[in-house]
């Protein structure tokens, strides 16, 4: 029995299914290219053996945290400590049986698929996890883990990845990063900057991250001149450590132009926590239009992630902090909120700013027909809550037609679940490959074309729009 079958994600018409593996056998195998993602620096610095499987698979997965949690299961039962001291299950072993007790509850899932993946083709088990095999996948995963070959650097190269970017505030000291460069391991990790926590001013702990960039960068921050200085010296560190992009998980996509002014008084007011949430959007909207103009003049790439409630469920989040699975998709706007940063910026061919969103119904009304006008704009992947073989499929649907193929990035798997992401790479190029062998078969496009295009979807397109 294989927990993964060879033709899994292909077409049941028999045509159109041999038309697909002829395209994936020849992107299957290709490099792959992690430009948003938000795998630990530490794991590649460090070097260190994974402790077990429930602290790799478990704990750090909001996917999984977010099911479980769903179905009644307490995050103290799933192995989380609770910030206020509270008592919590630390016996790795029996979080693991409960996850495995549970493991029905993925079936037909984007989650499910790459677990089986991961546990199919990286440990090599043949029958899918239940209560009564828990000890034996636990135990094997243990063993495995402790081995020279499952080190991250090994699984790294193992993979086949040729880099990976980590997510990184600017007051991080990106010491891991440092320890990669001057170590004797050729793997290349790069840092994103994502200034969120030191721009955003209900981010918690806004001020004292405002602070704290003052002190690593000798800036006086108490200033707005000084501020801005401080994030332009933390771009240019970023950058000298490999950075190509930048990152922004706002709220909205609103921009705003406004006068440095005005700028500046909001951001008195953002230091001293007086802004309402319409200010405070406004200012967040002013840092976009700072972010675009420090990209033109050092070249990093721009990625807006809006459209996320983020910690909707606020017990939660009070106790267990940010990532346990509890953001959720919100509506979206693109035309008028980027009006201001398109005014200015939009037609700068040397900018690139891609756009993500979580409402996918601005996909065919606003992204696809912005990203097919503007040279700066650039269409980001089926995200998060879409990324899965039905969201990929009505992504490539929706935008195809107006964006075309070349007005997006390919793919990245935005993911913190390191041993998963050669999973999702495979299910985007299986998904890629079955759009192209529909659209040969109905005579849509020829099969040299489509030849060409599954390798720049599954490696040329990042490679160009992240600078790689």
């Amino acid at each position: 029995m294989s927990l993964v079958h060879p033709d899994r994600l292909f077409s049941s018409d028999p045509k159109q299914r041999d038309c697909a593996r002829e395209l994936y056998q020849t992107v299957k195998d290709l490099p792959i290219l992690s430009p948003h993602g938000h795998t630990d620096p530490e794991w590649f610095a460090g070097n260190q053996n994974f402790s077990n499987a429930t602290e790799l698979f478990i704990l750090p997965d909001h996917y999984l945290l977010r099911m479980l949690y769903s179905q009644g299961l307490t995050m103290e039962q799933l192995g989380l400590r609770p910030n206020d001291g509270g008592e919590y299950e630390n016996d790795p072993a029996k979080v693991w049986r409960i996850f495995a007790k549970n493991y029905h509850l993925f079936r037909a899932t984007p989650t499910g698929f790459w677990l089986n993946h991961v546990f199919a083709e990286v440990f090599g088990f043949d029958e899918p996890l239940r209560e009564d095999n828990a000890g034996y996948y636990f135990d094997k995963i243990n063993k495995d883990l402790a081995s020279e070959e499952f080190r991250p650097r090994s699984l790294f190269d193992r993979f086949g990845i040729e880099v990976i970017s980590t997510t990184d505030a600017p007051v991080d000291s990106l010491e891991h990063h440092i320890h990669i460069i001057e170590s004797d391991w050729n793997g290349r990790v790069i840092p994103c900057f994502r200034p969120d926590p030191v721009m955003d001013p209900e981010y918690e702990g806004f001020a004292k991250g405002i602070k704290k960039l003052g002190e690593i960068t000798g800036e006086d921050t108490s200033s707005y001149k000084g501020y801005i200085k401080a994030l332009e010296d933390r771009r240019r560190v970023f950058k000298k450590l490999g950075a190509t992009s930048t990152d922004h998980g706002h709220p909205t996509a609103e921009t705003h132009d406004i006068s440095e002014k005005k700028a500046k008084k909001l951001f008195s007011k953002a230091l001293k926590g007086k802004l309402d949430a319409a200010e405070a959007g406004v200012f967040r909207g002013h840092m976009l239009m700072e972010m675009a103009r420090m990209s033109l003049e050092d070249g990093l790439v721009m990625q807006l992630h809006p459209g996320s409630f983020r910690n909707h469920n606020q017990r939660l989040f009070e106790r267990f902090g940010r990532d346990k699975g509890a953001d959720i998709p919100a509506q979206a706007e693109f035309v008028n909120n980027l009006k201001p940063l398109l005014d200015k910026y939009g037609n700068e061919s040397s900018l690139t700013l891609i756009l993500f969103t979580l409402d996918e119904t601005t996909y065919s009304r606003e992204l696809a027909p912005l990203a097919g006008h503007y040279p700066s704009l650039r269409i980001g992947p089926s995200w998060w809550f879409h990324d899965s073989p039905e969201g990929m499929r009505r992504y490539r649907e929706q935008v195809t037609e107006t964006a075309g193929l070349y007005n997006t990035v390919g793919f990245n798997d935005d993911t913190r679940a390191f041993l998963s992401i050669p999973a999702r790479h495979d299910v985007a190029r299986r998904m890629d490959c079955a759009m192209l062998a529909q659209w040969v078969c109905e005579h849509r496009l020829s099969l040299n074309d489509a030849h060409e295009a599954a390798k720049d979807l599954a490696y040329n397109l990042a490679k160009k729009a992240y600078k790689l």
